[in-house]
């Protein structure tokens, strides 16, 4: 097999289809919440619209990414990766061309499809194509510059949906996703996982799928409309995440070896990310739509409040990993949920009238600051919780618990805070949503304190 070093010419182009290809999804995940006041104006929908715009996409995404990875495992990984990129190409193209919300949602769907397909890939690509000394840089490249694409999306977003129309925000990933795919069809190389082929979990995938659409659809639709639709849709979902479980106790090479969860830190932190990650997806979801519909921000506003955050990841993210590695996880996986559960609590002030300086940047600080604490260990402890056979599947996995956790917190948080799918203004709820989410990050690092054990003295761990 091809080991291509990363000084080479060939090695930034891999770099590049990688960057581009998960740039695009990452890109499309940041703008699309800035969109929705826009979209709901455009397509005349209400806010349980504007959450399956949101939940559609991430449905699949969390359902599929683990299968999407062992796709790409058994077919190849870059053919698989230029498989989603061709799709998200199509299926954005659908999104911006939508003529109602409908159309608009189904779409959504087919994309979160795609971006199973080549998320995934796109890292798989550079774990098995670089040459060892190398694979560590090649990573490290690929997280910095997908998080520059992260940070340009709110200013990108904002500037098209104000200057032109929110059908931008999904037209300009087609050219991108196909140059992506023309770089990897000319420069990276085929790779496949090594050992006899294992088939795909279709069963465990369909059900999961199947599952947390009932779920979702229930949780969207139900409040204040119960019927035997929504209930029925409820019960099924229920049903079929229960036979997932089922089949993936059953089956030898399941989709998710739930093996993996005796593990007291992989279970700790897989329920850390699902309460705080949860409580971060409905944050901006709800900061989005409050911020231009009550406060009378611009899309570009709106798009730009949230850059703090990348901002202080930027900077700080590795040193807290390296704090991490140095002190144990225990520490920074309690108090960085807690730090962000005090931003959240600052964001319950915000109201109409109010300035961006002393009302939302305060707030986006701290939580900032908490993520920054929190996301470099719990990551680390995911990957140290699992032996090397299985970390490719314990970090997919890892993935999934954060898009799902995010999926049913859009679905059902607003409902809990009293905010209808019918309003029009989210000012006299906007506080008590934001407060449910502190107590969920404090849940969160509840959770850390009691599953995450201290690491013994570096002195008295055997060595490697």
């Amino acid at each position: 097999m091809t080991e291509i070093r990363f000084e080479s010419t060939r090695g930034r182009w891999v770099i590049g289809a990688a960057v581009l290809g998960s740039g695009v999804a990452f890109l499309d995940g940041t703008v699309v919440n800035t969109a929705l006041p826009a979209i709901r104006r455009s397509l005349h929908t209400s806010l349980a619209g504007q959450q399956w715009v949101v939940s559609g996409y991430l449905l699949t995404l969390g359902s599929l990414l683990v299968v999407g990875g062992s796709i790409g495992d058994l077919f190849g990984r870059r053919l698989v990766f230029q498989a989603g990129l061709v799709g998200f190409a199509v299926t954005s193209a659908l999104c911006g061309l939508a003529p109602n919300i409908a159309v608009l949602v189904a779409a959504r769907v087919l994309q979160g499809v795609a971006a199973a397909a080549l998320v995934p890939g796109s890292l798989a690509m550079l774990s098995a194509v670089f040459h060892p000394d190398d694979r560590a840089r090649a990573i490290g490249a690929w997280t910095g510059l997908a998080s520059v694409s992260t940070a340009l999306g709110p200013f990108l977003g904002g500037w098209l949906i104000d200057a032109v129309s929110w059908r931008w925000v999904f037209l300009i990933n087609p050219p991108i996703a196909l140059t992506a795919a023309a770089i990897a069809k000319r420069h990276v190389p085929e790779t496949r996982a090594d050992g006899p082929r294992q088939s795909v979990d279709v069963p465990g995938a369909l059900f999961l799928s199947f599952g947390l659409a009932g779920v979702v659809f229930a949780l969207i639709e139900g409040p204040g409309h119960w019927n035997l639709r929504t209930l029925g849709a409820g019960l099924a979902g229920t049903g079929c995440v229960v036979s997932f479980l089922v089949v993936e106790l059953r089956r030898s090479h399941p989709m998710v070896p739930l093996g993996l969860f005796r593990s007291r830190r992989f279970a700790g932190a897989n329920a850390t990310t699902f309460v705080v990650w949860g409580a971060m997806g409905a944050v901006f979801f709800l900061l989005a739509v409050h911020l231009q519909q009550d406060l009378r921000y611009s899309a570009l506003e709106a798009g730009a409040a949230l850059l703090p955050v990348t901002v202080l990841m930027l900077l700080f993210a590795a040193r807290s990993g390296a704090v991490g590695q140095r002190i144990g996880p225990r520490l920074q996986m309690t108090t960085g949920p807690l730090v962000v559960a005090a931003g959240f609590a600052l964001l319950a002030g915000v109201r109409a009238g109010g300035h961006y300086v002393t009302t939302v940047l305060p707030g986006i600080l701290v939580f900032g600051l908490g993520l920054v604490i929190t996301v470099a260990p719990l990551t680390a402890t995911v990957l140290a919780a699992v032996d090397d056979s299985h970390a490719g599947v314990g970090s997919a996995i890892n993935n999934a618990v954060a898009r799902i956790a995010a999926l049913l917190a859009v679905a059902v948080l607003p409902a809990v805070a009293g905010i209808t799918k019918e309003a029009a203004s989210l000012e006299n709820r906007f506080g008590r949503a934001m407060w449910i989410c502190a107590a969920l990050a404090v849940v969160g690092a509840a959770i850390s304190f009691l599953s995450i054990r201290p690491d013994p003295p570096r002195a008295a761990r055997p060595a490697r």
